[in-house]
């Protein structure tokens, strides 16, 4: 915000002013809040089976990633399939509806 009205719209403006309204907006931005990835206590920690893999080609190991992106009615969900050694996405599904299947119609073919 502070860059596009000091450049786009030429007002000579600080940027604590900008920071300031913010706050007393009460407006902040969407994303990742500090410490998100702490797992809670008594969290099972389950085993890195490729240690010591050497992945030698494509197609070899295949590895999954399910994100759920913030929009502006929710929350979109977006599951990837991804080969490890190309880094290549073989295929995305973005459901509309979360189920158990969900791994289940990532991976086929329709």
């Amino acid at each position: 915000m502070w860059q596009w009205l000091q450049r786009d719209k030429g007002y000579n403006i600080n940027i604590k002013r900008v920071r300031r309204l913010y706050r007393l907006m009460g407006l902040e931005a969407i994303g990742p809040k500090p410490n998100t990835s702490k797992p809670a206590p008594g969290h099972k920690v389950y085993p890195y089976l490729l240690r010591g893999l050497e992945i030698t080609h494509s197609n070899h190991v295949w590895a999954t990633d399910i994100t759920y992106a913030p929009m502006a009615q929710g929350f979109m969900c977006l599951m990837a399939v991804i080969d490890l050694k190309s880094h290549y996405v073989l295929n995305f599904i973005t459901p509309a509806i979360k189920t158990t299947k969900l791994s289940h119609i990532g991976l086929s073919d329709d």
